[in-house]
């Protein structure tokens, strides 16, 4: 049996202490939060939206058993607050709980110990997510670069799957359309421009960066992605932010007294540069996971079931939920 690496081991014991210790589940809902969802609240006009997320499991076929589902979750972030509302869970499932995945995406945990032969189990919350707009700032002169990059600010700048950052054509039309520009806000926006007057952005099947700045096109995904990479190529940090069917981006700079901030910006659909005028529920942000049971790093943390062995077992049948209910 291969030897586990310290930090699978670390992740599976928080796993089982989360799924089998006593606790209530709404309060582990409100205390498992990113770091950033600590930050100073972006203030705006305010939309409550309902969102549905959850699992229900069948067994076909015969039994199943050691089932265990995660599925990402929205959170709280600087301009997004997220309620419990309500959760159904039937008898068959052991265990609901919640942890961060590399501090920006919360999922929700449900462990199953045993599924008779035609047995559903059920585990749906429903939360109440009030998303806050946010307004361009009034004055960008004093916004920089930071000269000392944060640590936790590193994984932003470097290559993510599918946004090749330090790819030599990202690198050179970056650094060419921004090298006369002294002023970071307007490099950054210069590069928003040109990706969207320059990539058409059109419904496909994503690709990666690299791809669609050589064909000029792209999906939602791919055009963000490039703009993200072309942000990394001058040493912008920036990221991808996962809404319900979409993405937007964030880009990070420092203000005259040294406080970094992130600011939004939607690439593909109408222009928003700097801001953030509707209210789509966050679901995750971050472009870059590894996960213990994969080989290569992630770019987006899909729900995922997993079980044990069982002799003369079958198979389950799996329903991930994720439903914008209205609001």
């Amino acid at each position: 049996m291969p030897r586990l690496t310290l930090a699978v081991r670390i992740r599976t014991l928080f796993v089982l202490a989360a799924l089998l210790c006593p606790g209530s589940l709404w309060a582990q809902f409100d205390n498992v939060q990113p770091a950033e969802a600590e930050s100073e609240a972006v203030l705006g006009t305010s939309k409550t939206t309902k969102y549905q997320v959850g699992v229900k499991i069948q067994a076909v076929g015969g039994p199943c058993a050691g089932l265990v589902a995660t599925i990402p979750v929205p959170a709280d972030w600087p301009e997004q607050t997220v309620r419990l509302a309500d959760e159904q869970v039937s008898p068959a499932v052991q265990r609901v709980a919640y942890r961060m995945v590399e501090g920006t995406v919360k999922e929700m945990m449900i462990s199953v110990p045993r599924l008779n032969p035609g047995e559903t189990a059920v585990a749906l919350i429903t939360v109440e997510v009030e998303r806050r707009s946010a307004s361009p700032p009034t004055d960008t002169s004093g916004l920089k670069v930071p000269k000392r990059m944060p640590l936790a600010l590193r994984r932003y700048l470097g290559a993510s799957p599918y946004i090749e950052s330090r790819h030599g054509e990202i690198r050179s039309q970056a650094n060419k359309l921004t090298r006369d520009i002294e002023d970071d806000w307007k490099k950054v926006e210069t590069l928003y421009d040109w990706v969207r007057d320059n990539v058409t952005f059109t419904s496909t099947k994503p690709t990666n960066a690299i791809t669609a700045l050589r064909n000029k096109t792209g999906d939602f995904e791919d055009v963000t992605g490039l703009f993200v990479g072309m942000c990394r190529a001058i040493d912008v940090p920036a990221r991808m932010v996962w809404i319900p069917n979409s993405a937007y981006a964030e880009f990070y700079l420092e203000d005259e007294e040294g406080e970094g901030h992130w600011y939004p910006c939607r690439v593909a659909g109408a222009r928003a540069f700097g801001e953030m005028p509707d209210h789509p529920p966050i679901i995750q942000k971050g472009d870059n996971f590894r996960l213990p049971d994969r080989k290569d790093p992630v770019r987006f943390v899909n729900e995922k079931l997993s079980g044990k062995a069982v002799r003369g077992g079958g198979k389950p049948r799996v329903e991930f939920v994720r439903e914008v209910l209205g609001g």
